[in-house]
């Protein structure tokens, strides 16, 4: 765990740094418990459950896997495809 974050977390909520390091584990779990494919899989099918379309699907997976702390680097519309179908 990187430290400097802790001591972030902790001066910026004024968490204990103990509290702050739990935080900042969980955290992290929550992003690392599912692959890059479990993660598409799963929004494609929630995106889908809304009337979402697959083209539209596409951009917001991609633009979600983005800005995840824990990104994976640029996906394409291919690699998605290919994840969620085969």
């Amino acid at each position: 765990m990187d430290p400097e974050l802790v001591r972030h977390v902790a001066a910026s909520t004024g968490l204990p740094g103990a509290v702050a390091a739990r935080v900042v584990a969980d955290v992290v779990a929550y992003y690392r418990s599912e692959t890059t494919e479990e993660y598409v899989r799963r929004r494609h099918r929630e995106l889908q459950a809304r009337d979402r379309r697959n083209a539209e699907i596409w951009t917001v997976i991609a633009d979600e896997l983005a800005h995840r702390p824990v990104a994976p680097g640029a996906v394409t519309e291919r690699r998605l495809r290919r994840i969620v179908y085969g």
